[in-house]
């Protein structure tokens, strides 16, 4: 008998991705190889591969992507300062083309004709599977179920599973859409659906509620080299051990706690809850330490490049020459953002407290409002003059108008 093609799934051992299993093999015949992504959420990914073989896969692939996932993607968005709609710190929306990738990797690995995801195509994330899988193999079939099949709700999807002895989750304990990954979690669903209830508490799974913080603040300084975080209270870190410990020194105090209504690509509103306690951290120092080494002109623009980078990393857009030459101008703004910043965390508030740099652009000299021999003041009526010039034709203008 010829061999069966095979398609590879991206698998996270939840209900759909498991009752995905057998629906390929039943309606496309192939030989299904799952693929599991540790993305560092924490959880633990061995007893999957028992799971999947009972569904149905060949095999399953358990791929630790927690370090690329931090810097080849969470980094140059930090570097950016890319976030969407002022409050969104990205979390799921860079974890789904570092997974892609690798999916796309083993299908080459495997001689696989087809990868296959659990996305709904009521979101974001099937655009962004999608998205990075044709820019990487165009070639490739790109197989979505809750696009084809009959299934339409979780009940549907139980009785699925039930009659062909699947073994998946029948009871969740908690009513929430969650993603989880290094970088954040995130909440979506249940009585978050209308946004003028307010999150409960318990909702919380990183980040302890800012007023059961500790009543007294945590002070912490972080290094930077070129735009990256590299050490944490002087100790030098690796990247995942760094935001690991951002995690618990944010979650601890109340850090990074997002709650906002988002313009989804699909063109649909919804509403998110969002827990990126050493994001924040990271965030607020990049800035502090960019408003003392980079030039105003430099600086205001790249604000504006952000928030392109922003929509793009949104968007799936990841793999497209524009993100990539973005990346590239921040880059070349990031050679001169090295030096220390402290902070204060507590109770919610990440807290600028000290920034220095041995790149400073700052010259308490020129900045001081005490006597100094660097500065003549006389020279701001010269500058004003030639500043305010089209100011004073045009209310010229205007008299002479006015005149007639």
């Amino acid at each position: 008998m010829p061999e069966k093609e095979k398609v590879i799934l991206a698998y996270s051992g939840g209900l759909d991705t498991s009752i995905i299993i057998p629906w390929l093999k039943e309606n496309f015949d192939y030989e299904v190889i799952a693929v599991a992504a540790d993305v560092g959420q924490g959880e633990e990914l061995a007893p999957l591969k028992e799971k999947a073989l009972k569904s149905g896969a060949s095999k399953l692939y358990i791929e630790d992507l927690t370090q690329e996932f931090i810097e080849d993607f969470i980094f140059p968005t930090l570097k950016a300062g890319a976030v969407y709609e002022k409050k969104y710190l990205l979390g799921t929306s860079f974890a789904r083309p570092v997974i892609a990738k690798r999916l796309v990797e083993i299908a080459h690995k495997e001689g696989a004709v087809a990868i296959a995801h659990g996305a709904t195509g009521k979101g974001n994330d099937q655009v962004r599977f999608e998205l990075t899988i044709k820019a990487l193999d165009p070639h490739i079939k790109i197989i979505a179920p809750w696009r084809i099949w009959d299934i339409k709700s979780r009940e549907d999807a139980i009785d699925y599973a039930m009659t062909r002895n699947i073994p998946v989750p029948v009871a969740k304990d908690r009513p929430y859409s969650m993603d989880r990954n290094i970088w954040h979690l995130s909440h979506e669903g249940a009585d978050l659906e209308d946004p003028w209830n307010e999150p409960k508490n318990d909702i919380y799974m990183i980040t302890t509620p800012p007023e059961k913080a500790p009543d007294k603040p945590t002070y912490i300084e972080i290094d930077f080299e070129k735009g990256i975080p590299v050490a944490l209270d002087g100790q030098r870190l690796g990247s995942v051990q760094l935001l690991t410990k951002l995690n618990q020194l944010g979650g601890n105090n109340g850090i990074g706690i997002a709650d906002m209504v988002e313009n989804r690509l699909v063109g649909m509103k919804s509403r998110g809850v969002y827990e990126t306690p050493g994001g924040t951290i990271l965030y607020e120092a990049h800035n502090a330490l960019e408003s003392i080494t980079l030039d105003r002109q430099t600086m205001h623009f790249k604000e504006q490049v952000a928030i392109k980078y922003a929509e793009l990393v949104y968007d799936g857009n990841w793999y497209t020459p524009l993100r990539e030459a973005l990346a590239a101008f921040v880059d070349s703004t990031q050679q001169t953002v090295t030096g220390t910043v402290r902070l204060k965390l507590y109770k919610g508030n990440c807290t600028v407290v000290g920034v220095k740099s041995p790149y400073s652009l700052y010259s308490e000299e020129f900045a001081t409002f005490g006597e100094d021999e660097v500065y003549n003041q006389k020279d701001a009526e010269g500058f004003i003059n030639l500043f305010g010039l089209p100011l004073k034709v045009r209310a010229l203008m205007e008299d002479k108008r006015k005149d007639k």
